[in-house]
């Protein structure tokens, strides 16, 4: 067998870890001093339940950058099947099976146009995702002001809000979604045949990967996983909201908590085990810095210093790898 058809999956980088582990002990440290409770059940509660929303896009954004490719309109993806599954289940739970199938189809049916682009009409990833995007965005902003539908009343008690312990059936949802991409990357021929293209698309092609259906396969299952928060964020509010996805910059963060964890941006190694680290490092900054109450403008500049500064470090190793 060629080995384009066998490269591994490069292990997570621990970095992303020690880094969780040192932020967790200094921000517990600062807001101890401060008079707050950094470990406190609703802190965790929440914590937790930011994870569980970026996390869904950012084990779906890890499948495309793996595979050497980017997903820019995960954003709207989120936005608009929070309306769908809202307005299909209408406030009904006889509507819950038919909203979230017509959630994710729909957001199946985005990955594949955005996949089709790429693939077959050799656009740029980024220029591809980003024009559906703003596509999607038109239709948003033309067809919606404000929240509509009512999502399923059985949704938001187990999804939304249920949790076992301090942990949410959300994260655990995360987990689960996690565990099987991790799967499919690792154990699967799909998965070998993704880190080959990611890795180097002419090799592969040459070792008979059809990489066009393996690059829209990938496309299709992020829009999956974006259409599975969006869901996620519907049973959260109650309606679907045509902005909460790009309020809540799942595309750029999704990129940024990826590149975290260790994959590279280039395709062909990672892995979904450091991207969840990724997420959780992003949300315990965010918990950190609402229990200092910090402004909102200085709290994203303290999160982009913080992203600039993880991924230079990440860089320099590579750098370092590459020349010994």
């Amino acid at each position: 067998m060629s080995t384009a058809l066998t490269l591994p999956a490069r292990r997570t980088a621990p970095g992303v870890f020690i880094a969780l582990a040192l932020t967790l002990a200094v921000g517990w440290l600062v807001v101890t001093i401060d008079g707050g409770q950094l470990f406190s059940q609703p802190t965790t509660v929440s914590l937790l339940h930011v994870a569980a929303g970026l996390g869904l896009v950012a084990v779906g954004q890890t499948v495309v950058i793996i595979g050497g490719s980017l997903d820019l309109s995960v954003a709207y993806v989120v936005s608009l099947s929070t309306l769908v599954a809202a307005e299909a289940m209408a406030g009904s739970n006889a509507g819950l099976l038919p909203g979230i199938a017509l959630a994710l189809g729909v957001s199946a049916a985005i990955g594949f146009l955005n996949g089709m682009l790429v693939t077959k009409a050799r656009i740029n990833a980024f220029i591809a995702t980003v024009g559906v995007g703003l596509l999607l965005k038109g239709y948003l902003d033309n067809g919606y002001d404000g929240p509509a539908g009512r999502t399923a009343p059985v949704l938001v008690q187990t999804l939304g809000y249920q949790r076992i312990g301090p942990v949410p059936v959300s994260f655990l949802l995360l987990l689960a979604v996690a565990a099987a991409t991790w799967v499919v990357l690792a154990r699967t021929r799909f998965g070998h045949h993704l880190i080959a293209v990611g890795g180097d698309p002419q090799v592969a092609r040459l070792s008979g990967v059809r990489n066009d259906r393996v690059l829209i396969a990938a496309h299709v299952l992020c829009s999956l996983c974006a259409g599975l928060a969006g869901i996620y964020l519907a049973s959260r509010l109650g309606s679907g909201a045509p902005r909460v996805g790009t309020e809540g910059l799942y595309d750029l963060e999704s990129i940024a908590a990826v590149v975290l964890g260790g994959t590279a941006l280039a395709g062909g190694s990672g892995g979904v085990a450091g991207t969840v680290g990724g997420v959780l490092l992003l949300a315990s900054i965010d918990a950190i810095l609402n229990q200092l109450e910090v402004d909102a403008f200085v709290k994203q500049v303290i999160r982009g210093v913080i992203i600039i500064a993880a991924v230079a470090v990440y860089a320099r190793r590579a750098l370092r790898k590459a020349a010994s």
